[in-house]
């Protein structure tokens, strides 16, 4: 099977080595990688600002450039969700409405495409330590997924997980909510974090890399010992 592979401008720019990962993953799972270089981002933060113009304007370059019939598979369930979701909004009754209803069934996030697609669990990564999983929004509710994250986890060597309280609780991470309600938005990093560290956890996992970088934010300014890393990271190990 050969994929179009996704990655999101802010993956892209500040943590390239969990793309690098998430081939090598996909690849593992016995998987073509095609990544167009041309592609920059799907306009979640344009829209997410209230710049729908610019939104879609960045929709249509990106319905451009995954026009083919490959499925798209991301390692940001953000993302995914905000296509799944809003594309249909934005180009509804357009020029692009019916290309919209064709990328909708065939874009996935990572951890949903290697459990639901290829049904693949096992890349023999080792991580020797105890982790606990952040479910972040978009995937639990976005996207309804959560399960396949755990399960590819429970696979991985010397890896121990443990649930957080309240870990369907939001962190607070998306970046125009935190800029108009830094207060709020560190609060609730603030919690999220707690909880982690109350399960005596040394890593944060998600999917979700935005997620991670407000943890991570808020981890390092206030020097906890406790860390962030991506789930392609972590099954990369066995790659």
């Amino acid at each position: 099977m050969t994929i179009d592979l996704f990655i999101p401008c802010f993956i892209d720019q500040f943590h390239p080595d969990t793309a690098m990962n998430t081939v090598k993953v996909l690849e593992k799972a016995g998987v073509e990688v095609n990544y167009n270089p041309d592609q920059t981002c799907c306009g979640r933060f344009a829209y997410n600002a209230g710049y729908l113009e610019e939104a879609k304007a960045l929709g249509d370059k990106f319905l451009d450039e995954f026009g083919g019939d490959c499925p798209v598979v991301s390692p940001s369930a953000s993302c995914i969700a905000y296509i799944k979701k809003r594309y249909p909004e934005l180009f509804f009754n357009t020029a692009n409405h019916l290309n919209v209803k064709r990328l909708e069934k065939n874009v996935y996030e990572l951890t949903d495409f290697l459990v639901n697609v290829l049904h693949f669990d096992d890349f023999g990564a080792e991580f020797p330590h105890k982790v606990t999983y952040h479910d972040s929004c978009s995937a639990l509710r976005g996207l309804g997924i959560g399960k396949e994250a755990r399960q590819l986890l429970s696979k991985v060597k010397g890896l121990e997980l443990v649930e957080m309280k309240q870990n369907d609780m939001c962190c607070g991470s998306e970046f125009t909510f935190t800029m108009n309600h830094e207060a709020v938005s560190v609060g609730m990093a603030s919690h999220k974090v707690r909880n982690a560290m109350n399960t005596g956890a040394e890593y944060i996992v998600s999917t979700d890399v935005s997620c991670l970088m407000h943890q991570k934010s808020y981890i390092d300014a206030n020097g906890l010992p406790v860390k962030v890393i991506h789930i392609a990271d972590i099954l990369a190990e066995g790659c």
